[in-house]
């Protein structure tokens, strides 16, 4: 009996310390929900917020869960209804932590929701590596916060100490909070053993995303990025995929020209800034969410989007078969090339 109590303190004091922690984890989720719902509506899909958006910006370089993104830019309504569901979750889970009710539980969904921002966006960050450090601090955080349980200043303490029967199943302990009747050595190795775990997750993650043990360290949002593929001449019209795949997520690649030029570098055709932000929207047939569109000064390209160019001129009326190179020009100097086939 003595020892019952004894372990029953324990897990008192351990769920008191961690009182600041289930705070503050528990608000990061919640504020998702605030954001997004209270201040502002980031999941109306025809507003410049939308977090359908944000989604899109994790698809090209996430680890393990792409094909579930590009399957939900794909089709826009699930998408919505995958925000809509994924930020009442982050509600439910945020309260619910720093309330202290169903702590335990409640924790694995802090893990599950880390797990996802980890795997989808640990690669985005522009001065400092962002999302994985919230993704690995979420996953070691959900961890604690399960072996601690809550105490004191919560309410699954509130219901142990009303004695209803509920809270005395072993399932309550598991779920809610209390203590869980492990034995030392079993409590020892499940934390050495998760603690493990945790670890070798984050220093894989820091090494695939970011070379952040051995090699070059690396940043794919310090520049953008962009992939050119399928590039086609057609009589009069000049065919071209663009995929946006590294670069700061908050703003696009701004595009002010793009030229085609024979092998011998003279250019056969070049539409420049003030041409671009002009383009009819119809000669874009945008595949994600994340939308190339003209932009006031520039075409813009976003993180994530994907989509064919289709440009007639006639310039391009009985080119010559020969080796053309198609270039694009971003404002910061970068430029992208491509071999393009003369049809």
């Amino acid at each position: 009996m003595q020892n019952i109590h004894t372990e029953n303190q324990h897990y008192k004091m351990a769920g008191t310390i961690t009182l600041a922690l289930r705070l503050v984890i528990g608000w990061t989720y919640f504020s998702a929900f605030w954001r997004r719902l209270i201040l502002e509506n980031k999941l109306d899909p025809d507003t410049a917020g939308y977090i359908g958006q944000k989604f899109n910006h994790f698809l090209p370089n996430a680890l393990g869960i792409k094909p579930i993104i590009e399957h939900l830019v794909l089709n826009p309504d699930k998408l919505w209804i995958a925000m809509v569901v994924f930020t009442i979750i982050e509600a439910i889970v945020g309260l619910f932590i720093m309330f202290g009710l169903f702590t335990r539980l409640m924790s694995i969904g802090v893990i599950a929701l880390a797990m996802g921002i980890l795997l989808g966006s640990g690669w985005i960050g522009t001065t400092c590596l962002d999302e994985w450090q919230i993704g690995v601090l979420g996953i070691a955080g959900g961890f604690i916060l399960f072996l601690s349980g809550s105490s004191y200043f919560s309410m699954d303490n509130f219901l142990l100490n009303k004695e209803y029967r509920f809270t005395n199943n072993k399932w309550f302990r598991w779920l809610g909070s209390g203590n869980l009747s492990l034995k030392s050595n079993s409590f020892k190795t499940i934390s050495l053993i998760g603690a493990l775990l945790i670890l070798s997750l984050t220093l894989f993650t820091n090494q695939y995303f970011h070379g952040g043990l051995w090699g070059k360290l690396h940043n794919k949002s310090a520049k953008p990025v962009i992939e050119l593929s399928d590039a086609v001449i057609d009589n009069n019209t000049l065919s071209f995929n663009v995929y946006r795949t590294e670069g700061v997520d908050v703003y696009g690649s701004f595009l002010i020209a793009i030229a085609l030029e024979d092998a011998e570098g003279n250019i056969v055709l070049k539409m420049e800034a003030d041409e671009l932000a002009n383009l009819s929207p119809n000669v874009i047939k945008n595949i994600y969410v994340a939308k190339v569109k003209p932009g006031k000064h520039s075409l813009i390209i976003p993180l994530g989007a994907k989509a064919n160019i289709n440009l007639k001129h006639e310039k391009l009326i009985h080119l010559k078969s020969s080796v053309y190179i198609l270039k694009l020009t971003d404002v910061s100097g970068i430029v992208w090339r491509d071999k393009v086939q003369v049809k």
